[in-house]
């Protein structure tokens, strides 16, 4: 009995510690200035790197996450009176179509000289985002364009039917369950999603065309979903420009009409309390290992899982 009163009298201390850290990670933050803040004449660098959208876990299988409303943010930040031009280092395969579109339209409002440098890759919905600004440099062997969207997704129903499992379907609607990886699309499915991808990709489309003043017979030739190297992009005109980031920023000095400005980068500001919570969070796993954990293992799914990619 006295060994597990002092167990508890262990776990009790230890918590108030964390807590106290906590707190204390968060008093500290607060008077920490901001790391993007700005003075005197700048070149404001703000950065998307990985797949675009606005959940903290990103889009499965594609890697790194490109925060849509950080990205937000730091555009907003960058309408600071002596913020003179913006330069966009992008470095993404796309991302979720509201996402992209959300931040093309945040830079649109900024109403000042963007310039947009594609490092390794800037297709799809990130190439959106670049035809957004009022330059595009690119690295003349980086991945771009891609211009289409994407709905797929993996289907498990014969993998379940070999196993004698059943999908039981309720829905209140004939739809309701559409694209549900249980059960085959059917053929008017099919269809309807596919109407639904047209419509989007013929908003996309038209949005390239217009800002970047193509004539037809180029938009048919890049509204097959291809990608295309650097220097393709730039005989198609999806590009004004190859060159590096540092071409950009000169680029974005030159249309800011500013020689001597300091280059700012724009970037998710990580607090002490952000560094600590990846700690504490890891260590009340291992206090709390074992509790629940048939609990954590059940994964409820949404009525349906398809994205519309772009």
């Amino acid at each position: 009995m006295e060994k597990i009163k002092k167990k508890r009298n262990k776990i009790i201390f230890i918590v108030i510690v964390l807590l106290l850290v906590l707190i204390i990670g968060f008093g500290i933050s607060k008077l920490i200035p901001e790391g993007n803040a700005v003075s005197g004449d700048e070149i404001a660098v703000i950065q998307v790197f990985g797949a675009i959208s606005f959940s903290d876990s990103g889009i499965p299988f594609q890697g790194r996450n490109a925060n849509a409303q950080t990205i937000i943010d730091n555009i907003e930040k960058a309408k600071a009176k002596n913020v003179k031009a913006v330069v966009f280092e992008i470095d993404s395969p796309g991302g979720t179509v509201v996402a992209s579109k959300q931040v093309a339209e945040a830079i649109r409002r900024l109403n000042k000289p963007t310039v947009a440098v594609i490092r390794e890759t800037g297709a799809s919905g990130a190439y959106w985002i670049a035809a957004s600004t009022d330059k595009i440099v690119a690295d003349e062997l980086s991945i771009t364009g891609s211009i289409g969207v994407i709905s797929s997704y993996l289907e498990f129903s014969d993998l379940l039917n070999k196993y004698g499992v059943e999908y039981a379907r309720l829905v209140s609607g004939k739809y309701k369950d559409i694209g549900s990886p249980l059960k085959d699309l059917t053929d008017e499915e099919k269809e309807l999603l596919q109407k639904k991808l047209d419509l989007v990709d013929e908003f996309f489309v038209g949005y390239v065309k217009e800002r970047r003043n193509l004539t037809n017979e180029e938009v048919n030739r890049i509204k097959t979903g291809e990608f295309f190297l650097g220097k393709e992009a730039k005989d198609l005109h999806l590009i004004d420009y190859t060159g590096n980031k540092e071409f950009a920023i000169k680029l974005a000095k030159d249309i800011g009409n500013v020689k001597d400005a300091k280059v700012t980068e724009f970037k998710e500001k990580k607090t002490l309390l952000d560094l600590f919570s990846s700690y504490t969070s890891e260590a009340f796993y291992y206090m709390g290992r074992g509790i629940g954990t048939e609990i954590s293992n059940i994964d409820v799914k949404k009525s349906s899982n398809l994205d519309i990619i772009a």
